[in-house]
């Protein structure tokens, strides 16, 4: 069963879409076409005799005096639900700018950690490229070193060859030497 406020509600509901069907119908070109047939057929009866114009004008002044009264009312009452929707958008765009701060505020985080994390990109390739440099310096040392140590191998092996050259010669002397004594 419904309680009193629903009953309230789904009533105040009812004359909510009356009074919107009203001020949209009032508002339309059918009303105006309407309103002037009524004019005119208001002013036609005292031409036609069929009422006085005393008549005719106090009927048409009291009619259209309690339109306007009416229409103060459906107008006052669509600015008032206008200012509603006003206030509600207001609190809406008040929100989303509040969200829109928020992310705002979350880009400029995460573009601070996009800088981090390049820099950490940057210190990482420089750590790569130490490691590189020292990678490459020490192969240029062992090169070096192997060819030096080739180099001074060679040499070695020159001084040996004139060594044993030298030995070759000093025991080709001693020979010649030995040679005579021993005849």
């Amino acid at each position: 069963m419904k309680n009193r406020e629903e009953k309230t509600k789904e009533k105040i509901e009812f004359l909510v879409r009356v009074t919107d069907g009203v001020m949209w119908w009032i508002g339309s070109i059918p009303s105006l076409i309407a309103h002037s047939l009524i004019f005119l057929s208001a002013f036609l009866l005292p031409l036609f005799g069929w009422v006085e114009f005393d008549k005719m004008l106090l009927v048409l002044t009291t009619v259209l005096s309690l339109e306007a009264i009416y229409l103060a009312i459906f107008i006052q009452m669509s600015v008032n639900r206008s200012q509603e929707h006003i206030e509600d958008l207001k609190e809406d765009v008040n929100e989303i700018q509040e969200d829109i701060e928020d992310i705002q505020e979350d880009i400029e985080e995460i573009s601070e950690d996009i800088d981090d994390i390049q820099e950490d990109i940057e210190d990482i390739a420089e750590d790569e490229d130490d490691e590189d440099h020292n990678e490459r310096a020490r192969k240029v040392m062992l090169k070096s070193n192997v060819s030096s140590n080739k180099s001074d191998i060679k040499a070695m092996r020159e001084v040996i060859a004139n060594l044993q050259k030298r030995l070759e010669d000093l025991k080709s002397e001693e020979e010649k030497t030995n040679l005579p004594s021993e005849k």
